[in-house]
């Protein structure tokens, strides 16, 4: 008894003549998410793609597909997937498999239907007789069973497709979106705190590839506040594949802000600094936008007027993924992906460290650039540029693609 993970295709399905890159770049990541557990062939056909474990036996088999399946939901891409049993293109013969190999899903539920997916039309029977045959002899054979055909506690479909037919009955949903790498190269603007790391989240699900940076200031913030923030991009390295990331040494800029320029202007100064520092590692990256975590109106940096003032001296699309979210969709998603008990450790970062008494809610851009003219950061800059420090995360079960 062979059994197989068959994987589905979302929106990617619908693409057009560059459809098979997206299928290549989708069958990469998979093979990198499964290459350190074991063995596996891979196929493509029909928007699906065939999973085979290579084992000794079906226990062993078994068991690797056990592993495969969580690491496989967090893919994106994937629009859904499952673990499906191996017939030959004969209704004895999936009748014959089917019965035992359904027998936990069917045993655990009150009520199923079956639905039949018949890609070969050369098979002899069509779709509603397979249902109807399967189903009768599901029911004879498992006569604590009723059919409901709207909301059955299990669904068992059977798909005849061109070599094999298969049947499978607890189907499960994927992380959806395009596949990373597909949309190219961002640089997300990570600090230790709950938004950002669900703005990293959000964009790999539409295909880019994640590098993030990090604004340091030693001493004002401690180690531990790195370390939490490491571990960030540890917890996002599932969804987000292998992520280079810069921490950049912040505290003169800071400080010469905080000696030279108004107060009231410090955060949106702060943040147009950092935006400066994040393009030229972006470009470094050969990444074509910035990622933050802003949300509109959520702090005073993150209304309409500082994000102008913020946005005037980016070089390049700046990708606001939460911008119309409230906190609580937010902490929801944090949630989701496992990084919220981590943001919420009372390690400061260095914005806030340096947070004004009264910041500026309405700054006007002539302002502001009047307020970052009283310094020549530009060397300032270089610097923190040159002391950055690079590592790459990667996700434990493979090395860096």
């Amino acid at each position: 008894m062979r059994e197989i993970i068959l994987v589905k295709y979302g929106e990617m399905a619908l693409k057009g003549l560059n459809r098979s890159s997206f299928e290549d770049v989708l069958l990469r990541n998979i093979r990198y998410r499964l290459k350190k557990i074991g063995k596996f062939s891979y196929s493509k056909a029909q928007s699906t793609i065939y999973i085979v474990p290579e084992a000794e036996s079906d226990e062993a088999a078994g068991a690797l597909l056990a592993e495969a399946m969580p690491r496989l939901k967090k893919v994106f891409g994937i629009a859904a997937l499952c673990r499906a049993l191996t017939c030959e293109k004969d209704f004895a013969d999936i009748t014959e498999k089917a019965i035992p190999y359904l027998a936990d899903a069917l045993n655990a539920a009150k009520t199923f239907k079956v639905e039949a997916k018949r890609a070969d039309k050369t098979f002899p029977m069509k779709s509603p007789q397979i249902c109807a045959e399967l189903g009768g002899i599901l029911l004879e054979k498992y006569p604590h069973l009723k059919v409901n055909v709207t909301e059955p506690d299990v669904t068992v479909t059977v798909e005849i497709r061109d070599a094999n037919a298969y049947v499978h009955a607890l189907r499960e949903k994927g992380a959806g979106g395009l596949p990373v790498g597909t949309a190219g190269n961002a640089m997300l603007l990570l600090s230790g705190g709950i938004d950002s790391p669900v703005a990293a989240y959000m964009m790999a699900k539409r295909g880019l590839r994640v590098t993030a940076c990090h604004f340091a200031s030693l001493p004002y913030t401690s180690e531990r506040a790195l370390m939490k923030v490491e571990q960030l991009c540890e917890k996002l390295t599932p969804w987000c594949g292998s992520m280079a990331f810069y921490c950049v040494p912040f505290t003169e800029i800071q400080e010469e802000l905080q000696r030279n320029c108004p107060e009231e202007y410090f955060t949106i100064l702060m943040r147009r600094l950092m935006m400066e520092i994040a393009c030229r590692l972006a470009e470094i990256e050969g990444c074509g936008a910035i990622i933050t975590g802003e949300s509109l109106g959520q702090v005073a940096s993150q209304t309409l007027n500082a994000l102008q003032c913020t946005d005037a001296v980016a070089t390049m699309p700046v990708l606001r993924p939460l911008i119309g979210m409230d906190k609580v969709e937010i902490v929801e998603i944090s949630r989701k992906i496992d990084t919220f008990d981590i943001s919420i450790q009372p390690y400061e970062d260095c914005c806030t460290v340096f947070t004004p008494r009264h910041p500026k809610l309405r700054p006007h851009l002539s302002d502001v650039e009047e307020a970052q003219a009283e310094v020549d950061f530009a060397p300032l800059i270089e610097k923190a540029i040159a002391g950055a420090d690079k590592k790459v995360f990667a996700q434990h079960i493979s090395e860096t693609l």
